[in-house]
């Protein structure tokens, strides 16, 4: 009977064990993830809808921090730049240094550097594709220069883009250092990751790599279930043990 209850204690220290183990894991594992996308990401609030259906005024986003360096074709990116009015704006780069974007081929889709490019991120309703509307309400040819970005709102009939700075200096285009931010999800409401469109991945340098936010909400998911997982096992394994050793016990005096 001795011997009984001390493997019963051992099984239930062991428990407790684990249970600590599992909820210092998640605690190290949910700040960590917490932490490591404070350092990476900020938020925003976008003011307009001028993104819409992307991103629709009010929304809350969550933006990579990003040197403009990095920065591709298809990206969504947080800007500022003084022609623009000097205040941080959302738009998606369609064009880059050396590029030269088109609109509209006669399928009323946009073109860089004689390539058509699907936008399916526009609308539902086909925007952009032989089947609907134009990818623009206004003819326009631009040419990059280098080290300059050119940005379209996926809203493209009311949109305040690069389109309306044709005639300024550059046609509209912006300095990649003028770059703030990469959008890479919508945290309010809940609408999920903004992906890379395939439609600009065959142009040279293709689309930026995903960000580290799955990777991140990943390591707080699991931290959490760790947490919980742990904290609910200790109690059941040293109350699994007593009940055990007192049936034991009882065994043993009859």
């Amino acid at each position: 009977m001795s011997g009984t209850g001390r493997g019963d204690d051992g099984r239930g220290r062991l428990g407790s064990v684990l249970s600590n183990l599992a909820v210092a894991v998640g605690c190290v594992l949910f700040l960590g993830g917490f932490a490591w996308a404070a350092v990476v990401y900020k938020p925003y609030t976008v003011p307009t809808s001028s993104m819409s259906p992307t991103v629709n005024a009010g929304d809350r986003v969550l933006a990579e921090r990003v040197d403009g360096a990095e920065v591709r074709r298809g990206d969504v990116v947080v800007f500022t730049d003084t022609v623009w009015g000097d205040a941080p704006m959302v738009k998606r780069v369609v064009g880059v240094g050396g590029d030269e974007v088109t609109c509209c081929d006669g399928a009323g889709r946009l073109t860089v550097n004689g390539k058509a490019i699907e936008e399916p991120y526009l609308r539902a309703d086909g925007t952009g594709t032989s089947g609907g509307s134009p990818a623009s309400g206004q003819d326009f040819t631009a040419r990059v220069p280098e080290g300059k970005l050119f940005l379209l709102g996926d809203e493209r009939t009311g949109s305040l883009d690069s389109r309306v700075h044709l005639e300024d200096v550059d046609q509209g285009a912006v300095p990649r250092d003028a770059v703030q931010a990469r959008v890479d999800a919508v945290a309010w409401p809940l609408n999920g990751m903004i992906g890379r469109p395939e439609g600009f991945a065959a142009l040279p340098g293709g689309v930026s790599e995903e960000g580290p936010l799955p990777l991140q909400a990943g390591a707080v998911a699991l931290g959490v279930v760790l947490i919980v997982g742990g904290s609910v096992y200790g109690p059941l394994a040293a109350r699994s043990a007593r009940r055990t050793k007192r049936t034991g016990a009882s065994t043993g005096g009859r």
